[in-house]
């Protein structure tokens, strides 16, 4: 008896972690209909940023937590109007929001386009030169990449989008199962 009850215990237990970030049971409405949720979960190259300081940081730093990897530039006018829901995402804890800024972007600009936003608990991660993007297949700004604890792509975003919407939050409880 112990022994099927340890077996059905491990069944339960694999299957939870292969549904970890399954988003096929969420109904995708607002701006979360731009969403492409991909059949099955994709691996994610083993992406680094520099920080401000010159530091290396890795997006393996984060597994084991719901991302959402962000790419945006500051003179995006998209990422301008989502970064503040993305900012109280981060406070919330729901999920690790990484956010990338690709291309040409001054720390001056950074920060400035942070206070005018009231960006408070974002990180400032650079890929300057666009490798990391173009790694991730990147082709425009804002793009939202959903990763799931395991440190898998389940689906992405292209554009904008209100990331404090219902529709959002239910997404984001979802990946982070």
């Amino acid at each position: 008896m112990q022994v099927r009850l340890l077996v059905a215990a491990l069944y339960l237990a694999l299957g939870a972690a292969a549904n970890a970030g399954d988003l096929s049971g969420v109904e995708l409405a607002g701006d979360m209909r731009k969403l492409v949720v991909h059949e099955a979960p994709e691996a994610v190259p083993a992406l680094t940023f520099e920080t401000p300081d010159g530091e290396t940081v890795a997006l393996s730093d984060y597994a084991g937590k719901p991302v959402l990897l962000n790419f945006w530039a500051t003179w995006c006018a998209p990422c301008r109007e989502e970064m503040p829901a993305l900012d109280a995402i981060q406070q919330s804890g729901a999920a690790e929001v990484v956010t990338v800024a690709t291309g040409r972007n001054s720390i001056d600009g950074i920060e400035r386009f942070f206070a005018e936003t009231g960006i408070e608990a974002l990180p400032i991660l650079l890929d300057p030169n666009q490798s990391e993007a173009r790694q991730m297949a990147v082709l425009g700004l804002p793009v939202t990449v959903l990763i799931d604890p395991e440190g898998r792509e389940v689906a992405r975003l292209t554009g904008g989008a209100h990331w404090d919407s219902p529709e959002a939050a239910a997404v984001i409880e979802a990946l982070g199962q």
